[in-house]
């Protein structure tokens, strides 16, 4: 199964669970997909990034539901933290939390990462909005100690707040020749 596949199968049994995707809904189900150039659809064409593919395999489904991209390349989880009010709209059902691989290139602490998506799980806790996490894995290079202490962030913070885990975005994707760009990190 594709990346794409697999991560809109498995969005979808989240919105089942959660009984989101009602058909006696009125209106469409508002999911934004919140993160970095991966969200972004950075070096992609159009209709080709994340949030248009899954608009266009929730829609094959028969599900009523909009998806906005409010992906920004280069983000970092503190630029995220800045801009999340604004850029996820009041009657927002769904967020897909994309965040943290800038943080981990840059080598920022995983205590500031987890810290900064901790504040933003909050926020949208508080906003009483569903959270798809969508998890990242550090790089080998980085050491064990940084590794083990950034892989762990998702899973525990989806632990704390109680929410569905996609523990790798870009599983299927990574390492897979004609799956990413030239530059090998998207």
């Amino acid at each position: 199964m594709s990346f794409k596949r697999s991560i809109a199968a498995g969005l979808m049994v989240f919105l089942a669970i959660c009984g989101a995707m009602s058909s006696a809904r009125a209106e469409p189900f508002k999911i934004v997909g919140f993160g970095d150039s991966l969200m972004a659809g950075f070096g992609l064409g159009p209709d080709q990034g994340f949030t248009d593919r899954l608009q266009t395999a929730l829609g094959a489904k028969g599900r009523d539901a909009t998806v906005a991209n409010a992906g920004v390349s280069g983000d970092t989880t503190s630029g995220g933290l800045a801009r999340l009010d604004w850029s996820v709209p009041d009657g927002t059902q769904l967020v897909i939390l994309e965040l943290g691989a800038n943080d981990m290139l840059r080598g920022v602490s995983p205590d500031i990462t987890k810290k900064n998506l901790d504040e933003m799980l909050g926020r949208l806790k508080e906003r009483k909005i569903a959270v798809l996490l969508a998890g990242m894995r550090a790089a080998p290079n980085l050491g064990p100690d940084y590794q083990n202490a950034f892989d762990a962030i998702f899973p525990d913070l989806a632990k704390k707040f109680d929410i569905a885990l996609y523990p790798f975005f870009l599983d299927g994707v990574a390492g897979r020749p004609g799956m990413q760009l030239e530059d090998g990190l998207h």
